[in-house]
C-alpha cells in the first residue's frame, strides 16, 4: 500500500509539473511574429513615354494588412544608369503605398521597395519597360549595385 502512495503521489506530481511547463510555453511568447510580406506590382509592366504608370506595394502581416509601416521608398533607375532615384511613398489604402509616375525616357527600369515595419526591412525588386526595352543589368552587377545601396552610397 506504501509503495503504490509513493508512485502514485510521484505521477501526481510529474502531471502537474508537465501541465505548469505547457502553460509557460504558451504564455511566454516564444512564437516568432510573422514577417512582413511585399508584393510589388507595376501597372502596366510595359508602359509608354510621358504616360503615367501606377507602382505599387502592398504590405501584408500574415492575414494583416500593414499600414503603419516606418518607411516605404521606392529606389528607380534605368538600366545600366549609375545614379539611382528614391521616393518615399505614403499609405494609400488597406496596405497599399503608391506613386503614380511618367517616365520621359525609354528603357528597362529596375525598381526596388524599400519597406521597413515592424522591426523588419523587405526589398523585393521588379523589371519593367518604357516604350521599347534597353539592354537590362548584367545580374553580377546588379548585385554589386544593390550591396553599395545598402551602404547608402549611389543613390540620389
Amino acid at each position: 500500500m506504501k509503495k503504490f502512495l509513493v508512485v502514485s503521489l510521484a505521477m501526481l506530481t510529474l502531471l502537474f509539473i508537465s501541465a505548469c511547463n505547457n502553460n509557460s510555453k504558451d504564455s511566454t511568447g516564444d512564437d516568432l511574429p510573422e514577417f512582413v510580406d511585399v508584393k510589388l506590382t507595376i501597372s502596366p509592366e510595359n508602359g509608354q513615354v510621358n504616360e503615367p504608370i501606377i507602382i505599387e506595394a502592398k504590405v501584408t502581416q500574415g492575414n494583416e494588412n500593414v499600414e503603419d509601416a516606418d518607411s516605404v521608398s521606392f529606389e528607380i533607375w534605368r538600366s545600366k544608369d549609375e545614379v539611382h532615384e528614391k521616393v518615399e511613398v505614403k499609405h494609400a489604402e488597406n496596405g497599399i503605398y503608391r506613386l503614380e509616375r511618367s517616365f520621359n525616357q525609354e528603357g528597362t527600369y529596375y525598381i526596388i521597395s524599400h519597406v521597413s515595419a515592424r522591426d523588419m526591412h523587405n526589398m523585393p525588386k521588379k523589371e519593367f519597360i518604357i516604350g521599347t526595352a534597353s539592354e537590362p543589368e548584367d545580374p553580377k552587377e546588379a548585385k554589386d549595385s544593390m550591396e553599395m545601396d545598402m551602404e547608402g552610397h549611389e543613390t540620389k
